[in-house]
């Protein structure tokens, strides 16, 4: 399955790319603007010394005997400036600057015989650098280097200073975007704990209207949602309930005759006593089903907390289905040897019991072990029986309405009522809890309720 970034992840890579974006594009423009701005500035500046140098050169070349080397020792050119003197084809310099001749490219040289005057941006070893180029007489051009050391290196740490600022600037982005997608998805939030809340079954949760105006159709079209399907719930709650009791008259009546016929059955011949015999069958899983609907009717009323020692409570509802005591297995409460009580509404938990018995019964071979531990505040049940078990597929359907056996929702031709499990299901949610089946170490399925806060 591909991976799919959630909304809050989306958004703040959203915030996130967009202030680099935006910060990287106003270091570069920042960087260019400030980089032109300086090299312009040192070029004007080399061109103003070099014009100063060559009218000092060129009062020089009016001697007799001119000395171009000591002209260029008495021009102060600091530690960043080099001057060259181009004469009759001849380089002069420095001494220690004889060898910086070649840093003067072809292109200025004929750049300034042309035109008089030149500057051309070159790399000398490495350093950038700035020879501006003027031609003194037609025979002799003064060439004048100006090293950029400094300005390389202010524009090297201006580079990283606005690195570094895009990068905050990025991060900021982000923590932005995480805080508008906090107060941005509170509303979201709240629709989703309303929703799992209506899921679990209270459907008495609402959302404010006031809370968002921004979000008032979305809480009003949701308060109607939940309105409606609480009216829906209790019509239907209403009418199992109103068949139900109808239908229980003319049961007992049939039940009645249905005994009659059934002691009788020695009287009857074969086919007869064969077909008072499927009555008297049908109108008891009949009667199972009335009273399981009867049941389910009453899954929203609250539920009647109370302490119960649940060892007792086990071993009654096992004795109940005629099964032995001896299957039920209690944790203890402490070192005094008490047996576990648990806060729960004693009818619901029992019938869960016996539900799970019959199921057992009728579809796993039998129980084989009802156990009743406490985890801290925590209680579990767990009922293993010696069946097939349960295919990891119908694991969730299993508790729905009407659905028993391995054909997941086909009605088949056991006793039960396709009930039994859903009222497990109902039961367990009234306390907040959960019930899964597991794999029974050894074959069979494993039924595990867990109570939360029930010590």
């Amino acid at each position: 399955m591909r991976w799919r970034a959630g909304l809050r992840t989306r958004v703040v890579a959203g915030f996130a790319a967009g202030a680099l974006t935006l910060s990287v594009s106003m270091a570069l423009v920042s960087y260019e603007i400030t980089r032109s701005a300086l090299i312009n500035g040192r070029e004007r500046s080399a061109v103003r010394s070099a014009t100063f140098d060559s009218r000092v050169v060129s009062a020089g070349l009016n001697a007799e005997r001119p000395d171009i080397a000591a002209m260029l020792r008495s021009l102060d050119t600091g530690g960043n400036r080099r001057v060259l003197v181009q004469h009759l084809g001849h380089w002069y310099a420095r001494n220690a600057d004889s060898g910086t001749a070649t840093a003067v490219p072809q292109s200025l040289q004929r750049l300034v015989s042309n035109s008089g005057q030149g500057i051309q941006r070159v790399h000398i070893d490495g350093v950038p650098a700035v020879v501006v180029g003027i031609l003194l007489t037609p025979a002799t051009a003064l060439y004048e280097i100006d090293y950029l050391r400094e300005l390389d290196q202010t524009l090297r740490t201006l580079g990283w200073v606005l690195i570094l600022v895009a990068a905050a600037v990025a991060v900021a982005g982000a923590g932005l975007g995480w805080y508008a997608t906090r107060h941005v998805l509170r509303p979201l939030r709240s629709v989703a704990d309303a929703a799992q809340g209506i899921t679990a079954g209270d459907l008495s949760a609402r959302l404010d209207p006031a809370t968002d105006p921004d979000l008032a159709r979305l809480s009003t079209s949701f308060n109607e949602m939940v309105d409606q399907l609480s009216r829906r719930i209790e019509r239907d709650r209403r009418f199992a309930a109103d068949v139900s009791h109808e239908l229980r008259s003319p049961l007992q009546t049939l039940a009645a005759s249905a005994s009659v016929l059934e002691r009788r059955r020695d009287q009857l011949d074969e086919r007869t006593a064969t077909a008072a015999g499927l009555v008297v069958a049908e109108l008891g899983r009949f009667q199972s089903l009335v009273d399981d609907l009867l049941e389910l009717s009453r899954g929203d009323l609250p539920t009647q907390l109370a302490p119960v020692e649940m060892g007792e409570l086990a071993r009654r509802a096992v004795q109940r289905r005629g099964l032995s005591p001896s299957i039920v297995r209690c944790g203890w409460a402490g070192a005094d040897g008490e047996w576990l009580r648990w806060t729960v509404d004693r009818r619901r938990i029992e019938q869960v019991l016996v539900n799970l018995l019959d199921n057992a019964v009728t579809h796993g071979g039998g129980p084989v072990q009802v156990r009743v531990e406490a985890h801290g505040p925590d209680g579990v049940i767990e009922v293993d029986d010696e069946g097939p078990g349960v295919s990891p597929a119908e694991r969730e359907v299993i508790f729905d309405r009407f659905v028993r056996g391995r054909s997941s929702g086909a009605r088949g031709n056991d006793a039960g009522t396709g009930l039994g499990l859903s009222l497990v299901a109902q039961h367990v949610a009234a306390h907040g809890g959960r019930v899964r089946v597991l794999d029974r170490p050894g074959g069979g399925a494993r039924f595990r309720i867990e109570l939360p806060g029930v010590r």
